[in-house]
């Protein structure tokens, strides 16, 4: 039986894989990004809005945590090449994003190259725990 306070646990889990020579603003520009199109492409993983005790509303944000990792080029790879095997949803962030300054030019710049040869700074996966744990197997928890 479960009771109002006990833990949520959750069956599916939002993770978000950087690449560990990323300066901090990059990091956490890259983060915003990533998430973002799984929020967008996903409603599913938004809560209801929130709202204060004087009544001012705010927007809804994901119902469940975001977990975030970190590794090497090669291991964001891996994950990218393990994250299309399995169909998990991932967004992609490259190293070309960090030149470009609007959404347009963000689209061409992933067009313009191969999923092989994208030169990954981060990428984020949604999906059932095992296996977005599959595909960040080998990375550690950002510190």
């Amino acid at each position: 039986m479960e009771t109002e306070n006990a833990p949520v646990r959750f069956d599916t889990k939002i993770a978000v894989l950087l690449r560990d020579d990323l300066h901090t603003w990059q990091r956490l520009n890259v983060t915003a990004f990533l998430v973002s199109g799984i929020g967008t492409a996903l409603p599913e993983v938004i809560g209801e809005p929130y709202g204060d005790a004087d009544g001012t509303e705010y927007l809804p944000m994901f119902r469940q945590p975001v977990l975030v990792f970190e590794g090497s080029k090669e291991l964001l790879t891996t994950a990218h090449t393990r994250a299309l095997g399995r169909a998990v949803p991932v967004s992609v962030f490259t190293s070309d994003l960090f030149t470009t300054n609007n959404d347009r030019d963000n689209r061409a710049a992933v067009r313009a190259v191969g999923k092989d040869q994208l030169d990954l700074v981060g990428l984020a996966v949604y999906g059932p725990r095992n296996a977005v744990d599959k595909v960040l197997k080998g990375a550690k928890m950002h510190p």
